[in-house]
């Protein structure tokens, strides 16, 4: 089993949520208003002068559908450009 975690600009929250669906991703903890600064992203502090935020969802996959939806992130990651996207893959050891 695979752990994958999305960290995204909320503007883009109805692409990935799409996307999740085209993977088949069928559960998932979703984390909203999170804030954070990235090196080519800027901050995202959901204040007056940092008005932007991200979401954040995280997934338990098996080990293909996880190498699939990180796939299908880096293609929308090209297509979207700056738009604030980032996802990793952690093997899980154990899960109850």
């Amino acid at each position: 089993m695979k752990l994958v975690m999305i960290c995204y600009n909320e503007a883009i929250d109805d692409e990935i949520l799409e996307l999740l669906e085209k993977a088949d991703v069928t559960g998932y903890t979703k984390w909203t208003k999170v804030l954070g600064k990235g090196q080519t992203s800027g901050p995202h502090f959901y204040s007056h002068v940092w008005p932007k935020a991200n979401n954040v969802i995280t997934t338990a996959l098996p080990q293909e559908s996880a190498t699939k939806l990180m796939s299908e992130l880096r293609k929308m990651k090209e297509q979207i450009g700056h738009q604030g996207i980032k996802a990793f893959m952690w093997q899980i050891d154990e899960m109850t």
